[in-house]
């Protein structure tokens, strides 16, 4: 469990706020003895935060001491040097180009002229103007502080003329009451009543996105795998999109939502590990894992047994003729998908040309890989490079995938049937296992093809289902143990280090 600090200058300047034994003075900070079993968590309010005030210090001990501070050492030096943040605000949204030009417009000096400068303040990312709402996102993203002053100066356009911190001391009685709520969204954790506040050893985040139409997790397993968490002394709290800057809160990142590199699921997974943070799955797994050009010469290249597949340049000539030549009529696919997306079936040369035409449009490198027919593909998860579960996805009924997409964003899937990995064929189970090695020791879910004494591997995917009723049909609640118990091993080795 993280232990949150929140240090003032003086036990004065928290008066206006819900009485808390989790806020010190910078003296009290100064002479706290080493915690141990805990990760810190600082809030650092001090008023001054110039270098070498308190301030300054304060954060600069705080890292010292191995401890997550808000703001850092490098957000303080950042804003003490006016060229990293005075941008075009055109970079940032036009939204609020429009709303500076209102209220300029609407406001006038002792001259009657139209103002040319704008203060406001944000606290944790958060601002009273929905317009400005985006910029004080990206603003606390780039130079995460509790509370913000920005202002922002018109020349030939808008910018930002200076930024610093505040602490609670320089709010109005309503921002303060925007500070505290902000800092109770931020981290409820200080609120809460010592009685009824559960000690948990670890805090892990699973990301999540309750729109996703096709999720790696259903809410049941979602709430499986936090009845199994807390069983072993871990917090399970599903986060979003929205909680980016929240990461630095917890121990471990499980990801629950369908990765891809142009994404924000790859940031979280890189701020994650910059963090020191446990994570599944990892950036370099998913780098490696989403690109299904890399996958396949990965593979290729280190002998593990898959279809035959051809990388196919837009700018190659004849590839059709190749196509036909070496490999008969293949599916084809674009380097990254995920459900069977973007994968498309070419029975003959003028659909295959119609499906490259197609594909070329979006990616610069395609694949055509050989079509094995079978009912099904196994799948296999692993798990720290070992397997944990086994199923066998059957196609579609009249289908040659596991899902079929149709119109209304309709996805209709096979059936499936579970096993025990014991009575998987070993071939099967060797072959998901040499390729996982290549990839990482995160989760991964292995696609592969048996036809007769033949296993071809299809792909690695970094992010494999786990649905209530599917993977976990045979193992139950033991298959979230098992992945629970994975990152309570990995975060207890972190503390150990």
């Amino acid at each position: 469990m993280s232990k949150l600090l929140i240090v003032v200058d003086h036990q004065k300047d928290w008066t206006p706020f819900f009485p808390s034994e989790d806020v010190m003075t910078f003296e009290q900070y100064l002479n706290l003895p080493p915690i141990e079993g805990n990760r810190t968590r600082v809030i650092n309010l001090c008023q001054s935060a110039r270098y070498l005030s308190r301030g300054y210090y304060c954060s600069l001990l705080a890292e010292a001491r191995r401890h997550k501070v808000l703001p850092s050492v490098a957000a303080l030096n950042d804003l003490s040097r006016k060229g990293l943040f005075s941008l075009e605000l055109s970079e940032l949204d036009s939204q609020a180009l429009d709303w500076l030009d209102r209220w300029a417009a609407g406001n006038t000096d002792r001259s009657a002229s139209p103002v040319d400068k704008v203060r406001i303040r944000t606290c944790f990312g958060e601002t009273s103007q929905p317009e400005l709402k985006r910029v004080a996102r990206s603003l606390f993203e780039r130079f995460p502080c509790p509370i913000l002053e920005v202002v922002f100066k018109r020349r030939r356009g808008w910018q930002i003329e200076t930024m610093k911190p505040l602490s609670p001391v320089d709010l109005t009685d309503t921002e303060q009451d925007a500070f505290a709520e902000a800092l109770d969204r931020y981290s409820s954790i200080v609120w809460r009543p010592p009685r009824s506040r559960k000690r948990y050893r670890y805090d892990l985040a699973v990301l999540v996105n309750p729109d996703e139409a096709l999720p790696p997790s259903d809410a049941m397993a979602l709430e499986r795998f936090a009845r199994a968490g807390s069983k072993l002394g871990i917090h399970v709290e599903q986060i979003a999109k929205r909680d980016y800057s929240r990461l630095p809160e917890y121990d471990g990142l499980f990801i629950r939502e369908t990765t891809a590199i142009d994404h924000h699921t790859y940031r979280f997974a890189r701020k994650a590990q910059a963090e020191g943070m446990v994570v599944i799955d990892d950036p370099v797994s998913i780098l490696r894992c989403t690109n299904k050009v890399f996958l396949a010469d990965l593979l290729r290249h280190n002998k593990v047994p898959t279809p035959k597949t051809l990388i196919l340049s837009r700018d190659q000539k004849d590839a059709v003729g190749q196509i036909a030549r070496q490999i008969g009529f293949p599916v084809v696919k674009i380097p990254d998908g995920a459900f069977s997306r973007g994968v498309i079936k070419a029975e003959d040369e003028p659909s295959l040309r119609v499906a490259l035409t197609e594909l070329f449009r979006q990616s610069a490198l395609v694949l055509a890989q050989e079509y094995l027919y079978t009912d099904y593909d196994w799948r296999i998860g692993v798990l720290g490079g070992r397997a944990i579960y086994a199923c066998k996805y059957f196609m579609v009924k009249g289908h040659w995938q596991i899902y079929q997409h149709g119109g209304n964003q309709q996805v209709d899937s096979g059936d499936f049937e579970t096993l025990p990995t014991y009575e998987t064929p070993r071939n099967v189970i060797q072959a998901a296992l040499n390729a996982t090695r290549l990839i990482g020791n995160g989760l991964y879910g292995v696609d592969i093809k048996q036809a007769g004494s033949r296993i071809a591997v299809i792909e690695v995917n970094d992010n494999p289902s786990i649905d209530a009723g599917v993977e976990d049909r045979f193992l139950g609640g033991e298959l979230y143990s098992l992945i629970m118990q994975e990152f309570l091993v990995r975060m207890e080795d972190k503390r150990r280090r």
